[in-house]
């Protein structure tokens, strides 16, 4: 099979994949609680290209025969072109637990990423890895019909302890994710961490908008709107002061797809 044959191969593979999580994951707000995986790759020095190529024409196939699904790939919109973050499927919680901490270690694809192969230097120079688990009432990523591609904005919440944590995703549930949408916002996925240090004090969650333009002037909508002053404020006298640490207690990242990417 020559390389053009090879490539349409496997984009077709990329738009079946794309079209069975858009029909798989399109389901209610409510579900199981299910585990997710982010892998950040920065690649070797220019590597970035062949690690690309690496991911799209291996690594996701492959994966993909395993049963893990790739939801997304994407690349910083700022100013470190050379990362990439891939999301993975992980399932149930119990099904990543028997996986162990390395859900993609048998992944032979996956490896030759990391390491030397037959002499030639490894694609990616570091990886890290955070295991998320969905919220409850946690939306479900669904691919976008017929439009240009969305930039998705990956926000964490750092929480001062467990108890303010709780009320910050209680707030969530009750009033944000409704004026997020009431404000031209999509929600996209929570999580909070599936373990480690941060399990009882982060939220993180990504929202996808036309534009990081549009972002703004959503954001700067909703921080005016009086239904969110009015809950924020009911929330923070209830718990006794903010929900969220006063240094780097709200980051944001924006991020791009790739035109490989199931979630776009």
């Amino acid at each position: 099979m020559n390389r053009s044959m090879r490539m349409t191969h496997v984009m077709t593979r990329m738009i079946a994949c794309g079209a069975l999580l858009a029909a798989s994951l399109a389901a209610s707000r409510t579900h199981a609680e299910t585990i997710y995986e982010w892998h950040t790759l920065a690649a070797a020095q220019g590597k970035l290209d062949a690690l690309h190529s690496q991911l799209r024409e291996r690594v996701l196939p492959a994966l993909g025969d395993r049963g893990l699904r790739t939801v997304a790939v994407f690349t910083p919109a700022g100013d470190n072109p050379e990362r990439l973050v891939h999301l993975v499927l992980a399932g149930s919680p119990e099904g990543a637990e028997s996986a162990g901490a390395d859900l993609l270690a048998g992944v032979a694809e996956w490896q030759s990423l990391l390491a030397d192969v037959a002499g030639a230097p490894a694609i990616a120079a570091s990886r890290s890895t955070q295991r998320l688990r969905t919220t409850a009432w946690s939306p479900l990523p669904v691919a976008a019909q017929g439009t240009a591609a969305r930039v998705f904005e990956l926000r964490t919440y750092t929480s001062p302890d467990a108890a303010r944590r709780q009320a910050l995703l209680q707030r969530f549930e009750q009033h944000t994710l409704k004026l997020f949408e009431k404000h031209g916002m999509t929600n996209v996925i929570y999580w909070t961490p599936a373990g480690g240090p941060d399990a009882e004090t982060k939220l993180v969650y990504l929202l996808a908008h036309e534009s990081p333009a549009s972002a703004k002037a959503s954001f700067d909508g909703f921080r005016k709107d009086p239904d969110w002053i009015a809950a924020k404020t009911a929330s923070e006298t209830a718990a006794g002061g903010s929900l969220t640490t006063k240094e780097k207690g709200v980051v944001s990242e924006f991020l791009v797809p790739t035109d490989y990417s199931p979630l776009r």
